[in-house]
């Protein structure tokens, strides 16, 4: 009978012992004082029916969990900034990337914050960065809203999945998200009323002004990305799975490139679809959860991410949906291009959770080459795999940032320069090392344009991307036949199963062959007027190894 039931785990007088050391503990470590109440580590269903009951979000049909995000339905770059102190000065690579903030304005936007939360109930969830025991980071989320703690959830690893839990003192990273506070930048020194505070000394990052969840994420990866090089660990803005014969593949590529899509491969088990780490043990996943972008998104293309969409326990940002019958448009980019579904990894059939493996034999560089020259697939040498590596050519998708509407050119670093703390060459040092100790074969793969620029060609198929990724990871192209591209000096195959052979050469696949020429050279010197901040750092043969076109 349901009197006899024992519920005293989560009895009130439990909850409130819980809450009350927990609320001691934050005042006294972060600050934090006369909150409302805490909700410590609270389960999926818990904060849905927290979510419902404070009118922070929706529930979509099959049990998804619908928030929307306001003005910022994107990163917010220019808003993020690395507190500029002793333990960290020599080692961050300052610039346009990673500004700097003073300790003195840190300790302003912190103490507005402490006041902003007074009063008020914090969502609190104790998680796990990095598969890899021995270099795994313990990490608090703080936040204002429950959707956002199930957002942190899903995307990071939950120590009980493991059969362990974190102590209330347990050293750590603590991420302090409170997305309802503008600050003022007069008073706090920051860029506008949006914040992405990091400070490595006092393992603290200070969210505001923005309700996008994403930053949560890069947040936490941009403290891994800065601690895992210092331990000889490479850190990547990459996707990875495994082959049934132990085979790993690693996916470089920005958002929008395709590394959730690609990698989600029902023949393959998934390691991560995002960021990773790369140790002399092997690859593994510095998350729990996959955050992919769902815009356009069919169960014929995508079926496994698809199913994501609608099951419980997925948070979906700004998607739109009938409020009446909670029927998902998957295809309505009316509040933005980046439509986010964030979910456990352990909802896609065929994952590794935690996402450990061994030593890659695959690296797939994505590039979504919104100029259209670039070849849709391409062998790469170590030197040219290191080259396009730190010239991380892609085109930013929309929506992908606030403020970008249409592909825009781009070269970022290492494939994800936001997140990059360190000098770039401390990045492609590592990786030229795992390439030659493990005898990697590399790929540069193009999901962006061919037959003409953007506004004028067409994206590739995915079905030829699919069948051109295949073919390399089972080893179909090894004994193909190449020419050489004579203005990007790349090695194209001249023929890939279940692709047109004319689809692997992208001047052919142009109209205007002049067009395609002058289009061709202009991405080459822009290649070269890119990589020169990096000719001091590298090998001559690094440099030597981008195109050929205007040396």
């Amino acid at each position: 009978m349901l009197a006899s039931v024992q519920v005293d785990f989560f009895s009130m007088e439990n909850i409130m012992t819980v809450n009350t050391k927990l609320s001691a503990h934050l005042e006294a470590t972060l600050g934090l004082a006369q909150i409302k109440d805490i909700f410590w580590n609270q389960s999926a269903p818990a904060l849905y029916e927290a979510a419902m009951r404070r009118g922070e979000a929706h529930v979509g049909k099959g049990g998804t969990l619908v928030a929307y995000t306001g003005s910022f339905t994107g990163r917010a770059p220019n808003d993020k900034f690395i507190v500029d102190e002793a333990s960290s000065h020599d080692k961050v690579w300052w610039g346009e990337v990673n500004k700097g903030i003073s300790e003195e304005n840190f300790d302003k936007v912190l103490k507005s914050a402490q006041a902003f939360l007074s009063g008020k109930d914090l969502f609190v969830q104790d998680l796990l960065a990095g598969a890899d025991p021995t270099t795994e980071l313990p990490v608090r989320v703080i936040t204002q809203y429950a959707w956002h703690a199930l957002f942190a959830q899903n995307m990071f690893i939950r120590p009980a999945d493991l059969q362990r839990s974190l102590g209330m003192d347990e050293p750590r990273f603590t991420i302090l998200h409170v997305p309802d506070m503008q600050a003022d930048p007069e008073q706090h020194g920051t860029r506008s009323g949006a914040f992405i505070l990091l400070n490595f000394a006092r393992k603290l990052v200070i969210i505001g002004g923005t309700h996008y969840a994403g930053e949560i994420k890069k947040s936490v990866f941009s403290i891994m990305n800065y601690l895992l090089p210092q331990q000889g660990v490479m850190s990547m803005h990459a996707s990875a799975n495994v082959g049934k014969a132990g085979d790993v593949a690693i996916l470089f590529g920005l958002s929008g490139t395709g590394k959730t899509t690609l990698s989600a491969d029902p023949e393959r088990l998934l390691i991560g679809d995002d960021e990773h780490g790369w140790s002399d043990q092997g690859v593994f996943n510095l998350e729990g959860g996959c955050y992919a972008k769902v815009i356009n998104l069919s169960a014929e293309a995508e079926p496994l991410i698809y199913a994501t969409t609608h099951q419980f326990g997925t948070v979906l940002e700004n998607t739109v949906m009938d409020m009446d019958s909670r029927e998902l448009n998957l295809d309505d980019a009316s509040l933005t291009e980046n439509t986010r579904a964030c979910y456990p990894i352990t909802q896609i059939p065929n994952a590794l959770y935690p996402g450990k493996a061994g030593h890659a034999k695959h690296i797939i560089m994505l590039t979504c080459d919104a100029f259209g020259v670039l070849p849709p697939i391409s062998k790469l040498t170590t030197s040219q795999a290191m080259y396009h590596f730190l010239s991380g050519y892609t085109a930013k998708v929309a929506g992908t940032e606030k403020g970008v509407t249409e592909p825009t050119t781009t070269f970022s670093t290492c494939f994800g320069a936001p997140f990059m703390a360190l000098h770039p060459s401390v990045y492609a040092d590592l990786l030229g090392e795992k390439i030659n100790q493990n005898k990697v074969s590399c790929w540069l793969l193009n999901t962006g344009w061919s037959g003409g620029p953007y506004g004028v060609g067409n994206r590739m198929k995915i079905r030829h991307t699919r069948a051109m990724l295949n073919a390399a990871l089972q080893g179909d192209l090894d004994n193909v036949d190449t020419r050489t591209d004579p203005i990007f000096g790349l090695n194209i195959p001249v023929s890939c199963p279940d692709v047109p052979n004319e689809v692997l050469d992208p001047a052919s696949t142009w109209a205007d062959k002049a067009a395609y020429q002058a289009k061709a050279n202009q991405l080459a010197a822009a290649f070269h007027q890119n990589f020169a901040r990096f000719a001091d750092y590298v090998t001559e043969e690094v440099r030597n190894a981008g195109p050929l076109a205007g040396r």
